[in-house]
């Protein structure tokens, strides 16, 4: 009979999710170097030469791929042999583990989860509690699947009861576009068949754990039905021409896994669930000889790609920023921003809503007149850093406040991830501002370009209070302009029908 003691199996747990936050699993490295070789776009090419360099600059300086570090999950198989030294329960040791990997002094982690969701939403300070699933099997040790699963990608998560008679194909090819580029393609999407409807979602989570084998699948030829079914799912995605970031290209997604389980006759259960760039998953087995010990990557490992900014790139001052400067702004444009810009995102909207709706107005202290809002949520700052990790967030979550914002505060332009939607454009083109898109994916590397850092309003809300930064530099790509033209429509559209004129694909 194995003995898992309780402080080994805690330890294990923290250490993973340290080692998660800061080191790409190397399939996913490698298929995102195939990836950005084989990429034709100019604009996804960018895209995908910041988020390798980012996460070799993340795996050198042990700091976190995104800021947004993830809601944990675990997957644990206990053997039925196996005997607990513990006086915690599984729920109590993963918790305690979690606790002491987002609090490491040494790389802090963003603490992202609310509690009472439905009303306080009020954040637990240390990113607990995970989400533990268990499941009692025969042997003497303890196999662990963990993951730490960004918002965004989450957030795009899909679920549907299909007939026995419908297309799953269908149903994927019609799905895709609806998730939008909020969960930071390229990366994998996992989906679940059969079932219930609980079990589908289940399935299609764990799928996530599977490593990326697209390229070998090809290779060798699928050997049943559903790595068939794998092979044609990710070639028709990858030819919708969504590409990185949602700028039109080649790659949409790196691979699609697939788990299934019988189901009733009347019922086709279908969930899929997209992982991001900062995909992040650990495995390993506790057999009672001590604390899991992961292999540590060498930086061999990582492709020589270092990205540099565009030659071309107009550079900003957004001290002096006015709205005519803004309106000669193009859609595809790249930008250097240099001054100060203010952070925002949900918590931070929704009060100035209140504020507004109340009659008192902006708090002191903060102006947006003539100002950038950036979207995003960052690491709390270690040693030297003027800020941790601080990529953007996704903007669409903003779209319900755009116009609040642009017709009373006096700002001009926002920067945030992937598209926004239906109210947000009409409120950039009826004001004529502008929508900037920084690359999800990129924490580490665009918080390298703010200088400084203070909070001028919110501080109870954490993480999603407004901040001032410093920046020096930062990079943006003009997404929506002023006169409403818009990179997520054009260069998917365009990438579309490129991808159908190339032999391979056609």
């Amino acid at each position: 009979m194995t003995t898992i003691r309780q402080a080994d199996f805690i330890q294990s747990i923290a250490d993973a999710l340290q080692h998660i936050s800061y080191y790409h699993p190397l399939d996913y490295i490698t298929a995102l170097a195939q990836a950005y070789q084989l990429e034709q776009s100019p604009a996804a090419k960018d895209a995908i030469a910041q988020i390798l360099t980012n996460s070799r600059m993340c795996a050198e300086g042990h700091r976190p791929i995104c800021q947004d570090t993830g809601i944990v999950v675990v997957f644990l198989k206990v053997g039925m042999g196996v005997r607990w030294d513990a006086s915690m329960s599984i729920q109590e040791m993963v918790d305690e583990g979690v606790r002491r990997a987002y609090l490491l002094p040494e790389n802090v982690l963003r603490a992202s989860i609310v509690a009472d969701p439905a009303f306080a939403r009020k954040n637990t300070k240390d990113n607990t509690p995970a989400v533990v699933h268990v499941e009692i099997v025969p042997g003497e040790t303890v196999e662990v699947k963990l993951a730490a699963k960004g918002g965004g990608s989450e957030n795009k998560s899909k679920f549907a009861m299909l007939n026995p008679s419908d297309s799953i194909v269908d149903w994927v090819l019609k799905t895709v576009p609806l998730m939008g580029a909020g969960w930071c393609p390229p990366g994998m999407l996992g989906i679940g068949i059969g079932g219930s409807a609980e079990k589908a979602m289940l399935m299609a989570k764990e799928s996530l754990m599977e490593p990326i084998d697209m390229t070998q699948l090809k290779a060798r030829g699928p050997a049943s039905k559903l790595e068939e079914l794998r092979i044609e799912l990710c070639d028709k995605i990858n030819a919708l021409g969504i590409g990185a970031q949602g700028l039109g290209g080649l790659s949409t997604v790196l691979d699609v896994k697939i788990f299934d389980y019988p189901t009733h006759a009347a019922s086709k259960p279908i969930a899929m669930i997209p992982n991001c760039a900062a995909t992040r998953h650990a495995h390993f087995t506790l057999d009672g000889t001590g604390a899991a010990r992961l292999p540590v990557p060498k930086l061999s490992d990582w492709p020589a790609v270092t990205w540099q900014p565009d030659a071309a790139a107009k550079r900003v001052d957004l001290d002096t920023l006015t709205p005519e400067v803004v309106a000669t702004w193009r859609a595809g444009d790249r930008l250097l921003l240099s001054g100060k810009l203010l952070t925002g995102r949900d918590a931070a909207h929704k009060r100035i809503a209140d504020l507004f709706a109340s009659g008192q107005g902006l708090p002191p202290g903060v102006d947006f007149t003539n100002r950038v809002i950036y979207y995003v949520g960052p690491v709390d700052p270690v040693r030297d850093e003027a800020v941790g990790p601080a990529g953007p967030t996704t903007a669409t979550r903003m779209d319900k406040f755009t116009e609040m914002m642009l017709a009373q505060t006096g700002l001009i332009a926002m920067i945030g991830k992937a598209e926004r939607g239906p109210a947000g454009l009409e409120a950039i083109r009826k004001h004529r501002a502008a929508y900037l898109m920084a690359v999800g994916g990129a924490a580490y590397l665009v918080s390298k370009a703010i200088r400084a850092s203070r909070v001028v309003a919110f501080e109870d809300l954490g993480m999603e209070a407004i901040y001032e930064f410093q920046v020096d530099e930062m990079p943006v790509t003009v997404a929506v302009d002023a006169d409403g033209r818009n990179v997520h429509e054009t260069g998917p559209r365009e990438w579309q029908e490129r991808i159908r004129g190339l032999p391979v694909l056609s």
